[in-house]
């Protein structure tokens, strides 16, 4: 099977088990949906294990392949990410300061909602599957490892990385692809009974409509950019991202949701090679549509509580978002977690907006990480351009039980 077909196969699955997750959600009793949220419960965790080995097995053996200017091409993509991120939240500082003195002036009386993870249905057991490394280890390692095994002479450690490499996208293939639709229906039923949607929904749905359109503003931004770049039609470059925006929206994860992205951004003609060192390190770093959502959402707050805004500092506050998320990936919800002592320090808020704050963010996560991860694509295309042609060989694939894709790219 191709890669077209099989993405538009997995699209499929996902959409339906996001339209049966939040229909069940009105029926379902309520032991037969903590069924469903135990096995969710199982199968986040062992995403949360396999998460750091995965950053280590796919990026480590790019870094290497990408040669001796590894570490040139690991600022660049580090810059456009946080550049992307920063533009992101100045965007959405200045649409809210513009439009909601008049769209949210009058809505001064909002009780504080509940952090809904007091109240949510859970499952009936959890299993603890702590990681070998955190995250931001997992990079640090892949980045001195990666590295390091263009510096030195032998082939030994990148065949062991590669080999690696080829035991975790197994995984990923075999269990974490066929059960991922099956965890999606389990969010969204959740989610559903949980009564999260309709609550947040009915007091902000305003900027929840602000932050859609800003986010459908935000995408066509990147890949009219991306496409400029490098002479791609941006409408195609975008539309073969629409699997793995589906499957971040079901997962409100951008890591769980690297598998997916990176098949996407081989359909849009990004190298292999390129493709695992660019998607693992923008899941990581790029929180663009987390950033709109987190401005859009902390300028309402303040401005229904009536709480002054100093725009300066709140560009500082912008500033620091995007370095502080860094911490926010692999985790539903993690940006505005990491993003709270910011809010505090900086924005002076209480516990009462903090609540407001997570109550709202987290019911719509989705959407943010799915605009992060839609964005990655951007990034990889980008970035396989500036390497250049022959910048980098595509690792020979030798092992008879790993046929290699059929090539999928378009003629450049």
């Amino acid at each position: 099977m191709t890669i077209k077909p099989l993405m538009s196969h997995l699209l499929a699955r996902v959409l339906l088990g996001i339209v049966l997750g939040i229909v069940c959600g009105f029926f379902f009793p309520e032991p037969l949906a903590r069924v469903f949220l135990t096995f969710n419960g199982i199968f986040s965790a062992f995403l949360g294990f396999l998460i750091p080995l995965l950053i280590v097995g796919l990026v480590t053996p790019a870094i290497g392949d990408l040669g001796r200017g590894a570490g040139k091409w690991l600022g660049v993509t580090a810059a456009i990410a946080y550049a992307s991120t920063v533009v992101s939240g100045l965007l959405a500082f200045v649409v809210a300061r513009a439009g909601y003195p008049w769209l949210l002036g009058g809505e001064r009386d909002v009780d504080a909602l509940a952090n809904p993870e007091e109240t949510a249905l859970s499952g009936f057991f959890t299993l603890e599957m702590e990681p070998v490394f955190g995250v931001m280890t997992a990079l640090l390692l892949s980045f001195c490892l990666g590295v390091g095994i263009t510096l030195i002479p032998g082939e030994t450690l990148h065949r062991s990385m590669d080999d690696l490499r080829r035991i975790i996208m197994r995984i990923v293939e075999l269990v974490i692809i066929p059960l991922l639709p099956l965890y999606i229906f389990g969010m969204f039923l959740g989610l559903t009974m949980n009564g999260q949607i309709l609550l947040v929904v009915s007091t902000f749905s305003k900027v929840v409509l602000v932050a859609l359109a800003l986010s459908v503003v935000l995408l066509i931004t990147q890949y009219v950019a991306a496409g400029i770049c490098v002479g791609r039609n941006p409408a195609v470059l975008l539309k073969n991202m629409l699997p793995a925006y589906a499957t971040a929206l079901g997962t409100s994860s951008s890591a769980a949701t690297i598998p997916v992205t990176l098949r996407c951004a081989e359909v849009n003609g990004v190298r292999p090679s390129v493709a695992g060192f660019v998607v693992p390190l923008s899941a990581t770093i790029h929180l663009a549509g987390s950033t709109l959502k987190i401005v859009l959402f902390s300028t309402a707050v303040m401005t229904i509580t009536g709480t002054p805004i100093d725009d300066l500092a709140y560009v500082g506050f912008i500033l620091m978002l995007g370095i502080t998320m860094v911490a926010a990936p692999g985790v539903p919800g993690g940006a505005i977690m990491a993003a709270v002592g910011l809010l505090q320090g900086m924005l002076g808020f209480d516990e009462t907006a903090v609540a407001l704050m997570i109550a709202t963010y987290i019911a719509i996560d989705s959407f943010g990480t799915a605009t992060n991860v839609t964005g990655d694509g951007a990034i990889a295309v980008v970035v396989d351009r500036l390497i250049g042609p022959r910048a980098v060989e595509e690792p020979v694939r030798s092992t008879p039980e790993e046929p290699a894709l059929p090539d999928a790219r378009p003629a450049r």
